[in-house]
């Protein structure tokens, strides 16, 4: 795991002069924008249509982007992307049309959309992943939280989950569409404060459990999967998460972990947080958690969505959903898995 993991954003209680949660009243999209380019969203909203000539593509989170006047709306969904990509780079317009230009060539390319139609292995990937949603998260401004979790231990054999960078990839992304898909950004109805000047509402919540897993060797297909996808995924998921949790994870890892933090922006320090039982989460994220993690929720098993398999579903909740203290092993075929930055 490097320092490049987790980069999430806290979630914070609402204020009235904070946006409103996806799906609550607020004010109409078509509503004035009152952007002009003295603005960093005004800066780049005038950069939308060289952008979109450039990459021949509009398309990014399910919101297809349009080029923009000065003087003229932009609706907001749009404008939830673009200052994604400028919170991404403290408000700097010129660096976030950079990433924008950059990510929408890779979607015009990878066709993630695609991915959350195609059918994967059961035998590589099933339990590894879920997205779901949670009710009443303490702190945040939304009534619901879509919440996706990566239980690691659900991985029994390296070399077949991770061995095939590209078939891996592919999962991972299916994952992480159906995660953005959740969070319905083609409706968003509050606009977005600027970098800096609130929370951002439309970020879900991730869950790393380690449960049963080793962090003292890591397979070369791990860290080859790993590299690809923190890179992938910071590259063109930016400001997707609001916060990160690493739970199942043994003490000495977080020594090790708060021995990492002096190399990382105080920021990304500030949306990570490591915990020994997973039965510890629902401090942070409430009773709605499975009750693996100490809340009453449905199991992920049955209360959540996956990509999709070849073959039918098991029927109950993947072993690394139970909570214990992680015992360290030494065997590689449970080498520390995959995290990313989204």
């Amino acid at each position: 795991m490097t320092s490049a993991e987790a980069e999430v954003g806290p979630v914070t209680p609402t204020q009235e002069s904070q946006p409103a949660a996806p799906g609550v009243a607020a004010p109409a999209a078509n509503a004035p924008t009152g952007l002009d380019k003295s603005t960093p969203l005004g800066q780049l909203a005038s950069k939308l249509g060289h952008l979109l000539e450039s990459t021949d593509h509009s398309e990014m989170y399910g919101v297809e982007l349009h080029a923009w006047n000065e003087g003229s709306d932009l609706d907001v969904p749009q404008q939830v992307i673009l200052q994604k990509f400028l919170r991404a780079n403290s408000g700097d317009a010129t660096k976030a049309a950079e990433q924008l230009e950059a990510a929408l060539k890779w979607r015009k390319e990878f066709q993630p959309l695609k991915t959350v139609e195609e059918v994967f292995d059961k035998s590589r990937f099933e339990g590894l992943g879920y997205v779901t949603e949670l009710k009443g998260v303490p702190g945040s401004p939304n009534p619901n939280d879509v919440a996706v979790f990566n239980i690691y231990g659900a991985v029994k054999d390296n070399k077949k989950t991770f061995g095939d960078l590209d078939g891996f990839i592919r999962w991972r992304v299916a994952l992480m569409e159906m995660t953005l898909s959740a969070l319905h950004l083609n409706d968003a109805k509050a606009p977005l404060p600027d970098f800096g000047k609130g929370p951002d509402p439309y970020q879900a919540v991730q869950i790393h459990d380690y449960l049963s897993v080793s962090f003292l060797r890591q397979a070369p297909e791990v860290k080859a999967a790993s590299s690809k996808t923190i890179q992938l995924f910071q590259a063109n998921y930016p400001e997707t998460m609001a916060r990160k949790f690493f739970v199942n994870v043994p003490i000495f890892m977080q020594w090790m972990f708060a021995a990492m933090q002096i190399f990382m922006a105080k920021e990304t320090v500030a949306k990570m947080k490591w915990m020994s039982y997973g039965t510890e989460l629902h401090k942070d994220l409430g009773s709605d958690v499975p009750k693996a993690y100490g809340g009453s929720g449905a199991e992920l098993v049955t209360s959540s969505r996956t990509p999709k398999y070849d073959g039918p579903s098991a029927t109950q909740a993947p072993e690394a959903t139970k909570t214990e203290q992680p015992a360290p092993s030494s065997s590689e075929e449970t080498a520390t898995p995959t995290t990313t930055t989204a």
